[in-house]
């Protein structure tokens, strides 16, 4: 909703937004823009205006939401307006359970390396792209493309919205307890965008894994490019090279690591291959690629600790980005897990969610959800405060994982370290 903000201010409109918090970096970016943010739903603080645009975190019931539908005022969905905002450009849409954003941002990067002045929107902040979305005068428009329903009225995935000449299906695992019943439910929603893109567009899976090829069982109308394999881009990481063809890219010149940021990567080259970009030049925007902020984000460090966010809420997420840090460090790790999403709060993955953050030397749950029945969860952060005094001084990094703000476990741990 912050990226269609900005989108829409770019095209003159006068924009404000409601929500029951703001938080950086969003509330930042949406400050500069000049876009009012109102606090809470009470009707009586809703600007008179020409429509409404509805995000999916509102339902039956908002206070705001029964205003709209009581007065018959105007109003749709954030996905539905985004894509008439963008339809008749080229559309490359980046989707899957894990790297929508890094990819998307990769993306960005290497189509701005070629100055072309391209659209984009995406979930997340950059640290080296100005914003998290522009409208752009170029042909092309990068989305990041979310599963999640697109409003209270209409219960399709944002992405059937988005009709793509080109889909990045990163991954796809079970995720959003709350919206969907089983992975079937969310192959079906995938299925549907597939259905969109016209015959002459792009489809780039990662071959691996049962669930792809269930998806890809369902049917296809347009060209598949299987990613990580020979025949496209590939990595290697016995020799650490990346080959496209014939011509190979040493990885240690990029300036992130682990291997879901590689993967994110090859995608991100591929699709930017097909949209007339040559890989060498891919690959010379992507070593400048300074990373997304709140992944893998080093917040704090001095002579003796060193403070990472990241926004991993998934056992496959969490244990890549465990793995990252531990080839990255010698020090003992802390993690700090916040059972921030209702699939994580829910027990929807079992012991895999534990088990994900196995490598590290200590692991911390924080549960704020008053779901928890796990008497291993610190259900306050007045009870991680108190771990943390207990602990700290056995550590020497400390990785925080959550999809919610992180600010609030950060700013007190940094105040902890400082006044040691």
């Amino acid at each position: 909703m912050g990226g269609l903000a900005q989108i829409l201010v770019e095209k003159g409109h006068q924009v404000s937004g409601a929500d029951q918090q703001f938080y950086p970096p969003m509330s930042d970016q949406l400050q500069r823009l000049g876009v009012e943010m109102i606090q809470g739903y009470d009707p009586t603080n809703l600007p008179a205006a020409d429509l409404f645009v509805i995000g999916n975190a509102l339902s039956r019931g908002n206070p705001s939401v029964e205003y709209i539908l009581s007065y018959k005022l105007p109003f749709t969905s954030g996905p539905q307006m985004l894509g008439e905002l963008i339809e008749g450009r080229q559309v490359i849409a980046v989707a899957g359970t894990h790297g929508k954003t890094s990819t998307s941002f990769m993306l960005c990067e290497i189509f701005q390396h070629q100055s072309v002045d391209i659209g984009y929107l995406v979930g997340g902040v950059s640290q080296s792209i100005k914003s998290s979305a522009q409208l752009g005068s170029a042909d092309i428009f990068v989305i990041e493309a979310d599963e999640y329903d697109s409003a209270f009225f209409d219960k399709r995935s944002k992405f059937v919205h988005y009709h793509p000449d080109t889909l990045i299906v990163n991954n796809i695992e079970f995720d959003h307890a709350d919206i969907f019943s089983n992975l079937l439910d969310i192959l079906k929603q995938f299925h549907h965008v597939i259905r969109t893109i016209p015959a002459d567009g792009n489809i780039l899976i990662r071959p691996e894994g049962d669930n792809m090829s269930a998806l890809m069982d369902m049917g296809y109308w347009s060209h598949v490019h299987k990613i990580g394999t020979i025949e496209t881009i590939a990595i290697d990481m016995t020799k650490n090279i990346l080959s496209f063809g014939n011509e190979i890219f040493n990885l240690n010149t990029l300036p992130f690591n682990g291997m879901h940021n590689y993967q994110n990567a090859i995608m991100a080259m591929y699709a930017a291959f097909l949209h007339g970009v040559a890989p060498r030049d891919s690959f010379k925007a992507l070593e400048s690629f300074t990373g997304v902020k709140r992944r893998f984000e080093t917040i704090y460090h001095d002579q003796d600790f060193i403070v990472i966010d990241d926004f991993a809420h998934h056992p496959t997420a969490i244990a890549s980005t465990t793995a990252t840090a531990k080839g990255l460090f010698d020090q003992k790790i802390l993690g700090i897990i916040e059972l921030g999403s209702n699939t994580m709060s829910g027990g929807f993955h079992g012991t895999d969610l534990y088990k994900s953050a196995e490598s590290l030397d200590k692991t911390l749950w924080l549960n704020l959800s008053s779901t928890s029945n796990d008497p291993h969860e610190l259900t306050s952060l007045e009870m991680l405060l108190e771990e943390l005094k207990r602990h700290l001084d056995n550590f020497g990094v400390i990785l925080i994982m959550s999809n919610k703000d992180s600010k609030k476990i950060s700013d007190p741990l940094i105040e902890l370290i400082k006044a040691k």
